[in-house]
């Protein structure tokens, strides 16, 4: 055991403290999706796990949702301003869920642990989970009508639920009275509990086995040689001033198109995304954090430029990111957000791809679904008597590449969230899936053509549900590249008519 504070590990070490750390934020993905509650969790994979350093740094990440993963180091930097060390436990285990706090809507609520050894932290392994509902004025939580954010639900500050004498029985029921289906989501808090107490039991074998100076040392060389890469990644783009924007249908409450723009700054090593263009704050639930948007730009620049870089806060050092106060994605912590971490985020993807279209485009996708597609049921199970709530997001064509046609139903950009299958929703809802097919013909045209969308037809069985969507690019389609075609936007019928074309971007029924 190599535990000397001045000692650089030698490659083959830290190598394997990296994959070490991979796999142990990897496994709290599992352990989540095996004992999860929610069919959302266990099957949808609406989820993501994450190390960070002493400091709140990105250690490593499992393979799961850009949009969640980009905020992690954020939420623990943000909850050690409100919640200092000294005041931390082994054992400790904090949830919040504060868009302010390093996050970005509501109903993702992570889970927090600080890991010990030595008697100092060492490590925090943060778990996030997409909760089916997490109170406010609909079911599931999204409120198409919301000026505000306590519309959208339950506000968790930082929150210890959990310490090494068990559950806090007291603070678990505060949250418990305030979400709809309970028992889901006390399961899925246990499995947030569990996935994060996997990741202490990890890494005391890994401190154990190689003592904490050690590895310490082994993840600053991590940072640094991620930092290097992503370094060479940027100065192959040509330097340059490159302008981008694409819009979002509407807000639901203000009719009209919604913009989001950036300008990319290259200059040697470095990348700077200066977002200040963008449109006002939106009334409607649109808005996203600065969090967000730094998710959004760590995920393009990491597409575009390091795909094969080891995701970690080395890869943010050379990348500068700027909002403007007041605007869509950096508006007053008052305003509703539920909608911007998987709408907004991904127009900010789609500007900053349109912003390097003119010097990359070998790297580029052509525009794609790049919306949740959700749609929201919630109601009394009649077999059951059991309040019940599905949340069901929908893939889309991928849009196309230079090199090759888009794939068909792909999650594209800053969603990796899988499909609920339809036996599961069958067995689990009053909901009958009567149809699932690809939607033929609906990519771009061009030399390469955007994959095929696709269908879904639900069959409500339960004599009340109610049901709200948000699904984007139903009036602005999906762009073309180089010339190609944009695809065929997205539509959502109920009973036969139209629900989307005009207001969005979630009605309840």
């Amino acid at each position: 055991m190599n535990s000397e504070p001045n000692v650089r590990p030698d490659p083959f070490t830290i190598e394997v403290i990296r994959n070490a750390l991979t796999a142990i934020a990897e496994e709290m993905s599992l352990v989540i999706m095996r004992s999860a509650r929610s069919p959302l969790l266990r099957e949808a994979g609406d989820l993501s796990s994450a190390l960070t350093d002493a400091e709140g740094g990105l250690i490593a990440q499992g393979r799961d949702i850009p949009a969640h993963l980009g905020i992690m180091g954020s939420t623990v930097q943000e909850f050690l301003k409100r919640v200092p060390k000294e005041r931390l436990q082994p054992g400790d285990v904090w949830f919040l869920n504060l868009p302010e706090v390093g996050g970005n809507h509501l109903p993702d609520v992570k889970a927090i642990r600080p890991v010990f050894a030595e008697g100092a932290v060492q490590a925090f392994a943060v778990c996030l989970a997409h909760w089916a509902d997490i109170g406010g004025a609909r079911p599931g939580s999204y409120v198409p009508d919301a000026r505000d954010a306590w519309q959208e639900g339950l506000r968790i500050s930082p929150l210890r639920v959990f310490t090494a004498e068990g559950t806090d029985h007291e603070k678990l029921e505060i949250i418990l009275s305030n979400v709809r289906g309970r028992e889901e989501r006390e399961g899925d808090i246990l499995a947030q509990m569990a996935a994060t107490r996997s990741a202490d039991e990890r890494l005391q074998e890994l401190f154990a086995s190689y003592g904490a100076a050690t590895v310490q040392a082994a993840i600053a060389d991590i940072h640094d040689q991620s930092e290097r890469q992503m370094r060479a990644a940027i100065r192959e783009i040509p330097d340059g001033e490159y302008f981008g924007e694409d819009f979002l249908d509407h807000d639901g409450i203000d009719d009209h198109p919604i913009g989001v723009r950036v300008r990319v700054t290259i200059k040697g090593d470095a990348a700077t995304f200066d977002f200040r263009e963008t449109d006002d704050a939106a009334k409607g639930p649109l808005n996203a954090t600065p969090f967000t948007a730094g998710a959004s730009v760590f995920y393009a620049m990491k597409a575009i430029a390091g795909p094969d870089i080891q995701p970690n806060a080395g890869c943010g050092r050379p990348l500068k990111v700027i909002t403007r106060p007041g605007s869509l994605v950096n508006p007053p912590y008052s305003r509703p957000v539920v909608g911007g971490n998987h709408e907004t985020s991904q127009r900010m993807v789609d500007a900053i791809f349109k912003a390097l279209e003119a010097v990359v485009p070998e790297r580029l996708s052509a525009g794609g679904s790049t919306t949740s597609g959700l749609l929201l049921f919630g109601g009394t199970d009649p077999r059951t008597g059991k309040w019940t709530t599905l949340y069901e997001v929908h893939a889309g064509g991928e849009g196309a590449r230079a090199e090759r046609d888009g794939g068909p139903t792909a999650r594209p950009h800053m969603s990796n969230v899988m499909n609920t299958p339809a036996e599961i929703i069958e067995a689990f809802y009053p909901i009958r899936i009567e149809r699932q097919a690809l939607r033929h013909g609906s990519g771009g045209q061009g030399r390469h053509h955007g994959g095929p969308g696709q269908e879904r037809h639900y069959r409500i069985l339960a004599p009340e549900m109610s049901m709200t969507s948000m699904v984007e690019r139903c009036v602005i389609p999906p762009y073309g590249l180089q010339g190609g075609a944009p695809g065929n936007p997205s539509r959502s019928l109920w009973n036969g008519r139209m629900a989307n074309a005009g207001r969005y971007p979630a009605r309840p029924m």
